[in-house]
């Protein structure tokens, strides 16, 4: 049975086609251009150049901090925390479910280096670490191993998604930070390298490293 094509998007096509739109970069060269960006240094300049402010607005929060105030900083995990690259390299940028899992079991994602230095300088001042991620409940036993094998063990607490949840990852973050601040955490500062991580507040400060790789919701 043919499906006929709704009027709007007759319309909304013609506009593109009369728009003359170009065609789409070729997505070999955006891969290897991604490689080029991580091989030549530039990628760990920029992360350390978005998570300098975070460790400079730390310790200016942390000096003036109220006696009373419970304060956390919110890390998300992959490709903040923790790097995948060895594994999207492996597999062309391509996400292969069973293969993700296998990996995320291994525990194996090295650290993401001036992240952890954030997440050290957090925990000297006695600010609490909170990691929030869109992974699974599923895969809490190979996060948990990575996360203690990298020196990230020290945190209060981690947050996954429930198995099966039909729940945005931005929604669930956001529902998240919200049930901590009403625990009475006070979250100074919330770092990710999605939108989708950052969005929706309950966080003093936001800080965005970088995330070519891939884009969550």
């Amino acid at each position: 049975m043919k499906m006929k094509m709704p009027r709007a998007l007759w319309f909304f096509l013609a506009l593109f086609v009369a728009a003359g739109a170009a065609e789409p970069r070729n997505l070999s060269v955006l891969k290897q251009e991604i490689v080029a960006y991580v091989d030549s240094g530039e990628y760990e300049a920029d992360v350390k150049a978005a998570v300098a402010p975070a460790l400079e607005f730390l310790a200016e929060r942390v000096a003036r901090k109220a006696t009373d105030e419970r304060l956390a900083v919110v890390l998300d995990i992959d490709e903040t925390a923790l790097s995948n690259l060895p594994h999207m390299r492996a597999f062309d940028f391509g996400y292969v479910p069973p293969e993700w899992d296998a990996w995320v079991a291994r525990g194996a994602a090295p650290a993401i280096a001036p992240v952890l230095a954030f997440f050290q300088a957090a925990r000297r001042a006695g600010v609490a670490v909170i990691f929030i991620t869109g992974r699974r409940e599923k895969d809490r036993p190979g996060t948990e191993k990575n996360l203690h094998a990298t020196g990230f063990g020290d945190y209060a607490a981690l947050w996954l998604k429930p198995n099966g949840a039909k729940i945005t990852t931005e929604k669930f973050k956001t529902e998240t930070r919200r049930k901590l601040q009403a625990e009475g955490r006070v979250i100074i500062a919330n770092v990710g390298d999605q939108e989708s991580d950052l969005a929706g507040g309950f966080a003093e400060r936001t800080f965005k490293v970088p995330g070519p790789f891939y884009q969550t919701q």
